[in-house]
């Protein structure tokens, strides 16, 4: 399913579906600056503060943060894209309640077609499209699809958003890339991991979540390789990061 709301039986995109909303957005994301804006509390986590155009970010251990990490090229004029099948967290509630405009957010929820084919097919052909594609792999993603995407995305002059579990601890000489059972295997720019969270709201007398506090490191290679850190809310009190 490709909309800006969640539906439950709806069928998935045809090919033309996908093509078209690639029409109507390849406009603004062929315009663009080398490095796309995040929001302020995202800076310092990125070695240029920012997402530079053909780079592939990893994010390990949080919906929050993909959507987070979209919302400052969303609120600039740029489109974004998910690929979130089987991900009932991200839905479009979420993505405004930080920061994404839902007017420039294909959400696709399932497609036509099985394995990993067809996931690469949807995320390559919104890499032609969008700025900003951020996708879960599934599991036992050819290598070879991987870097395809790769290439696809430096080409382009979109930045891919790879997302998956928290994938623990990596091996220095691995640090920029994301381990086999996150489901994407090939090299990454900058990893990002959510390394600890804390809820609050319950305890206070009210019985329900309000905000989250986390810890987010951020590694890499190149200029990311020495590891950042920075406390987020994802969400905030009344939204937003």
């Amino acid at each position: 399913m490709l909309s800006a709301r969640p539906a439950v039986s709806a069928p998935p995109p045809r090919p033309a579906d996908l093509v078209e909303v690639a029409g109507r957005a390849r406009p603004v994301a062929l315009a663009g600056e080398r490095l796309l804006p995040v929001l302020p509390a995202l800076r310092s986590l990125l070695p240029e503060g920012g997402l530079r155009r053909g780079s592939v970010v990893a994010v390990a251990g949080s919906t929050s943060l993909v959507l987070a990490l979209m919302a400052g090229a969303s609120a600039a004029g740029s489109w974004c894209a998910a690929v979130a099948v089987g991900r009932p967290s991200l839905h479009p509630e979420a993505a405004v309640e930080h920061g994404v405009a839902l007017g420039r957010f294909p959400l696709v929820s399932a497609y036509a077609g099985t394995g990993p084919g067809g996931w690469s097919w949807v995320v390559a052909v919104l890499l032609d499209a969008v700025d900003v594609v951020a996708a879960w792999p599934p599991g036992h993603l050819p290598p070879a699809d991987a870097r395809r995407l790769v290439a696809r995305a430096r080409d382009r002059g979109a930045v891919l958003v790879v997302a998956g579990p928290n994938p623990g601890s990596v091996p220095e000489r691995n640090a920029g890339s994301v381990p086999e059972r996150s489901g994407w295997t090939e090299a990454v720019d900058v990893r990002l991991t959510v390394v600890a969270s804390e809820w609050e709201g319950i305890g206070h007398g009210h019985g329900r979540l309000l905000a989250r506090r986390v810890e987010v490191a951020a590694t890499g290679r190149g200029a990311a390789s020495r590891e950042r850190r920075a406390v987020l809310w994802l969400p905030a009190h009344g939204g937003g990061v």
